[in-house]
Parts: structure tokens; sequence; C-alpha cells
């Protein structure tokens, strides 16, 4: 049988539109979710590379020696290279992670703070511009508090320096050293916040297919468990049906047909029971299940008595009790060679209890391991099912009278179907 599969989470729309989108399993592809894609980037940074004017300008202003002109164009070089190298992948990206996280990286980072220091002392202030993508660099190959320091650091080194080249205080030119301290502090800070804001979003997504796909397995887990009862009882009763069916039909045949149509009656409810669970709908009753198991183990030849004393149950616990009795009703039938079953229902003190023993031994405890784990996924499953509601479930050997018998034993609080639907409340 096909299950429908759950749709993948939407991709914001305020990604990048020219963007690749990349694979789901690609490691990259949390840069659309973060809101800032790749080209949008390396827009963003590349566009602050405008600063290398002011020390062009300057060179050419100045009219230096050849020797002179080839060492400050091969200072810049190594600048633009070092920028281009840090800057170039988005910082979400895996080799963004990578080499945000290597040492190369920061090495890279004081290494371009040297290198602007001692071209802005040779050749003058206009290579302190430089400084802004240096505060960049920071933002990018540093954590976020060693990122601010750096930051903060640039910036008043910025200052001094332009002080120091301008001869003090007095003869600085203000007009141009304030708008050139404030832009290499305030877009380290904006790279920092970038980068920042960018890894919460993405964390964000991330949570978000964490929770999609948890809430998958959790429908899957729903599906299987629901199956397994329902298909496991159904199909063993059908079976024992047209088993009985195949024996009447020389002696009896008028009993042969009216098996016959139990078992197409069976098959009808439960490939309707199965459309049910599959869209969520499933909850058995405990009256039918009690008659249901009633044929199906008179229908097997095995001595059946059943008690309900309970009374009338809220809907919730009334399902966990059916299902109860289901799985241990087809247990009973597949797994044991028993003569006789007892089902017991009763209440009291706000708690209700079933109890369905059998004479038989079950072949999971001669047959070992291969057994076990045929019968344990229906055990697990009601499990889970009772431990939801708060109750408690015991199945194994019991002496009883001298005989040696097999007991599923569930405990549940008694609890309306107001409360019971608000726990179930994610």
């Amino acid at each position: 049988m096909e299950t429908e599969r759950a749709p993948a989470p939407e991709v914001p729309a305020h990604s990048w539109a020219g963007a690749r989108t990349p694979s789901a399993d690609s490691p990259d592809a949390i840069i659309p979710s973060s809101g800032i894609s790749l080209r949008l980037w390396r827009l963003y940074v590349y566009f602050w590379l405008v600063c290398l004017l002011f020390p062009i300008l300057a060179l050419v202003q100045m009219h230096p020696a050849p020797a002179h002109w080839f060492i400050a164009l091969a200072g810049l070089l190594l600048f633009v290279m070092g920028y281009i190298w840090v800057m170039w992948p988005h910082p979400l990206s895996r080799v963004g992670r990578a080499r945000v996280q290597s040492r190369l990286a920061r090495l890279l980072f004081a290494m371009l703070t040297v290198l602007v220091l001692a071209l802005s002392l040779a050749y003058g202030s206009a290579f302190l511009w430089l400084f802004v993508g240096v505060s960049a660099v920071a933002g990018v190959a540093l954590p976020s508090r060693s990122a601010f320091v750096a930051v903060m650091v640039l910036t008043l080194l910025t200052l001094f320096i332009s002080v120091v080249i301008s001869g003090g205080i007095a003869r600085t030119d203000w007009l141009h050293i304030i708008p050139l301290v404030l832009l290499v502090r305030g877009l380290g800070l904006d790279i920092v916040g970038l980068a920042r804001l960018a890894s919460a979003l993405s964390e964000l997504h991330a949570a978000r297919c964490e929770l999609a796909r948890l809430a998958v397995i959790e429908e899957r887990l729903r599906m299987a468990r629901d199956l397994h009862d329902l298909l496991g009882h159904t199909l063993s009763l059908i079976t024992l049906k047209s088993e009985l069916a195949g024996r009447l039909l020389e002696a009896a045949p008028a009993r042969a047909a009216e098996e016959i149509q139990e078992v197409e009656r069976v098959a009808r409810q439960t490939l309707r029971e199965v459309r049910e669970a599959v869209a969520g709908y499933r909850q058995p009753a405990l009256h039918s299940e009690l008659d249901g198991a009633r044929q199906l183990l008179s229908a097997a030849g095995i001595v059946c008595t059943i008690e309900q004393s309970a009374g009338a149950l809220p809907p919730a616990t009334d399902a966990v009790l059916a299902w109860a009795v289901r799985e241990a009703v087809t247990n009973v039938i597949r797994h044991s060679r028993a003569r006789r079953c007892c089902i017991r229902v009763t209440g009291a003190d706000g708690i209700v209890q079933a109890e369905v023993i059998n004479d038989g031994e079950c072949d999971h405890e001669k047959e070992g391991g291969d057994a076990r784990r045929r019968t344990g996924s229906g055990l697990a499953g009601l499990a889970e099912r009772v431990m939801a509601h708060g109750g408690h479930l015991e199945a194994g050997p019991l002496l009883a009278d001298g005989t040696q018998s097999f007991r599923l034993w569930v405990e549940l609080p008694l609890r309306s179907s107001g409360t019971a639907e608000r726990e179930q409340r994610p």
C-alpha cells in the first residue's frame, strides 16, 4: 500500500530569486532559508572594494618611484586576494564554515591588518581605507565576540594611526577621518550581525525541518501500529472462517455459504477500517472488539469467557482497551495452543483494568528470538498507546490454579473525553 509523502517545507519568499536552489541533501541547502542568498552576499561584500579607489588615487597624485609603485600595487593585490578568499563563500555554506573555523582565516586577518598598517605608514592615510575591508574580514573570520572586539580595536587603530600620520590632533582632517572610522566600525558590526542573523534563521529553518521530520515519523508509527492491529486481527478471522467454510462445503453447504458471507462482511469492514486508519480517524469500540473476540475464538475452537463490568467508559479509554483486547486475542490465535481464554474488564476507584488470560503456551517462549521479533511489534505499539494515556501494561506467563497460563493485563485511569483530548494536544 502506498502512502502519501509529507510535503517538503516551503522555501521563504524573501530568498534571492536568482540564486540556484541547492539539493535538499546538500550542506548548502540552508543558504536560501537564511534569507541571504549567495549572490546577494557577494554583491554586498564586494561592493566595499570601492575603498581601493582612495589609495590608488593617492598613488597617482604622489608620483612615487617605480619600485614604490611596485610595492604598493603588490600590497593592494595581496589585500584583494586575501579579502576575496575569505569573503567569496557564503558564511553558512560548507566551505564558508570550514574557512571560518580554520586557523588560516584568522592568520590571514592578522596578516591583512599588518599589511594595511604598513602601507598606511609608508604611503599615507589614504591606505587606511583598506581597514574597512579588514573589518569585514574580522566579522566573518572570527567568532562573534572576538569579531566584535577586533572591530572595535580596528576602529581605534584607524583613529590613532590617522592622528599619527597627520602629525597631531590639530592637523588631522577630521572631515576625512570621521567617515572612515564610522565605516570601519559600521561595516564590521554589520557583517557580524548579518552572519549571526543568517545563522539564527538557518537554525530556525533546521528546527522546523526537524519538527516536520518527527511529525512524519510519528505518523508512520501510528499507521504501522494501526495497520498491524487491524490486519493481524481481521486476517486471522478471515483465515479461520475460510478454513471452516472449506471443511463445511460438502457436509453443510448452507453453513459454508454463511461463513463465506461472513468472510465477505469482515473483508469489507476491514477495508473501511484500513481507510479510516490511514486517514487518522480509526477508533475501535470495546463492545465491538469483545463481540469480535467471541466470534474469532469460537471459530478457532477456543472456549471463551467474557466479563465486562466496567460499564460505559470515556471514548479515549474505551479505544485503548479495545486495542488491547484485539492485540491479546490476535496473539492467542496466532501464537498459542490455548483451549480456554478469559477476558475481564473491570473498573473501580477511577481505574479500569482489562485482563486476557489463556491456558496455552506461547510459541515465542519455545522458538526464541525469531518468534519474539514476530510478536514484539504489536505489544510494543500497544504499550505506546497505554503509556500515552498514563496507564500500565504487563504481559507474561502466569501460574494460576496450578496451571501455566499467559496473561495480558492493562490498567488505565478513567478520564473524561475532554481531559484526554487536552492531554493529547501538542
